[in-house]
């Protein structure tokens, strides 16, 4: 699927949420149908459920000696703030199913209802590290990257009578994870374990968002670990070349998609990924940056397939960076551009305030009714348009705050996308447009208009405006 829209959502607070809507415990096994219809009917073509793989004790209490965790969970949940803080979902104890949740079978059931929708499952593959209830860290201790004197950010395990310190698993720009125990990729034994734990996760669901993909390459492990030597020799390729070959072997449509940074996209799309995070997209349109905005996504084309969001479960929610207004228009941007488009749970209601992944409900506040109205008329219009499907070009604004993207498909149906992100009215013209009937208004704001004249579209939008027009080519006559 070359444009799929993502829809993700946080597992266990979304069951939480229906259990104390339906007054009984649910778990995946019996999620309600008619939201999965829902899905459906708003275009989504895959559902990432973050966050269902087991945790243990030992990453909730470390969950719960977080100051900073624990003020958060006071001020949303009050004296039940304690209970409502958990492991966080990147600290697995196994790759099987949470019991909570309803543990594997109920997965299998909640997958088939998904695949009766014509939706796709997404699963989280945390490769870089596991969380301290792992069983690997005592039964086979040496897949980590240890140390047999004390080192800064490392924990003591005892093992045959010896005691090695092994390392939490870190980004090197950022303090390690301290519920975390780091994977070492420069062994061959921990490739095949991870390749063997890759390949069940991806039986159990239809792609896999992997978590911090870029760590895993050779040159940043090595860079990163280089003061904990192995006396390995280096591997002589890349992991995720051979893991995702793995798994495309007995999958062949599976969907890899990367998480990953620092100008590295390239390479993990080389490696095999289908979509790789395009993070930039959300930081220009963060920042207001317009014109490196506009550089940056017609400079990704042929470079690689992105998947793009304007919040997730790492980031804040948009709608405490950006106007009303300004998330409109960004919305439409979003979903008219090429690749995978990501939603966020709670995205479209206008939610505004981020709940940390350790919380097991979300963060309590309602809806901005506005943005619940505008994301259900934009779903609508979208469907019937070629916007997603097809081939897409960017068309010539000449404008560095306005971008029009023109989308063709199979059946010479073109719709066309236009979007002011400033706040000042934009008037402008696209020439060259092949041209048919009189286009069609399928969704724009009430103060942008448009006129063919001279064989070229002209475009008045208002102030953070947008426009979603289309319409079919003339055939010549015969």
């Amino acid at each position: 699927m070359a444009h799929p829209l993502l829809l993700e959502i946080n597992t266990r607070c979304w069951l939480r949420a229906w259990s104390d809507v339906l007054g009984r415990p649910v778990t995946l096994a019996h999620a309600p149908e008619q939201e999965i219809a829902s899905w459906k009917e708003r275009g989504f073509t895959h559902l990432w459920l973050m966050g269902v793989w087991a945790t243990g004790p030992k990453t909730r209490d470390l969950a719960r000696a977080q100051p900073n965790l624990m003020a958060l969970s006071a001020q949303a949940f009050g004296t039940r703030g304690p209970e409502m803080l958990v492991s966080s979902p990147y600290a697995v104890s196994d790759f099987t199913v949470a019991e909570s949740l309803g543990g594997a079978a109920a997965l299998r059931r909640f997958r088939a209802k998904l695949q009766r929708h014509g939706l796709q499952l997404v699963l989280d593959f945390i490769p870089n590290h596991l969380g301290l209830d792992h069983a690997w860290l005592t039964e086979r201790h040496g897949l980590f990257v240890r140390s047999a004197e004390r080192r800064p950010e490392a924990f003591p395990v005892a093992h045959a009578g010896a005691t090695s310190w092994v390392a939490h698993g870190k980004d090197p720009y950022f303090p390690a994870w301290l519920d975390t125990a780091q994977l070492d990729y420069r062994l061959a034994a921990t490739r095949t374990a991870m390749t063997e734990a890759l390949l069940s996760v991806a039986s159990q669901c239809d792609g896999v968002r992997c978590d911090t993909a870029m760590l895993l390459l050779n040159d940043v492990f090595d860079k990163t670990w280089s003061h904990y030597p192995t006396g390995a020799p280096a591997p002589t390729g890349e992991f995720w070349a051979e893991a995702i070959a793995a798994v495309k072997r007995r999958q062949p449509e599976f969907t890899f998609i990367a998480e990953a940074y620092w100008d590295l996209e390239p390479r993990l799309q080389a490696l095999g990924f289908d979509f790789v995070y395009d993070k930039k997209f959300l930081d220009y349109l963060a920042r207001r940056d317009y014109p490196a905005l506009q550089n940056h996504v017609r400079a990704v084309c042929g470079k690689f397939h992105p998947a793009r969001f304007l919040e997730n479960h790492d980031e804040e929610r948009i709608a405490s960076r950006l106007s009303v207004p300004e998330q409109k228009a960004a919305a439409v941007l979003l979903l008219a551009q090429p690749g995978l488009r990501l939603l966020h749970e709670g995205q479209w209601a206008g939610h505004g305030r981020h709940t940390p992944v350790q919380f097991a409900c979300r963060w309590p506040e309602s809806g901005h009714a506005e943005m619940t109205a505008f994301y259900e008329r934009l779903f609508s219009s979208l469907a019937r348009t070629a916007i997603g499907h097809g081939e897409m070009e960017f068309c010539e604004t000449g404008l560095s705050h306005c971008f029009a993207m023109k989308w063709k498909n199979e059946a010479g149906r073109i719709s066309l996308a236009a979007v002011n992100l400033a706040p000042q009215r934009a008037d402008f013209r696209i020439q060259e447009l092949e041209h048919g009937g009189e286009s069609t208004n399928v969704f724009s704001d009430i103060d942008s208009t448009w006129i063919w004249k001279e064989k070229a579209l002209h475009i008045h939008l208002a102030g953070h405006g947008f426009a979603l027009l289309e319409w079919s080519l003339v055939m010549p006559s015969t």
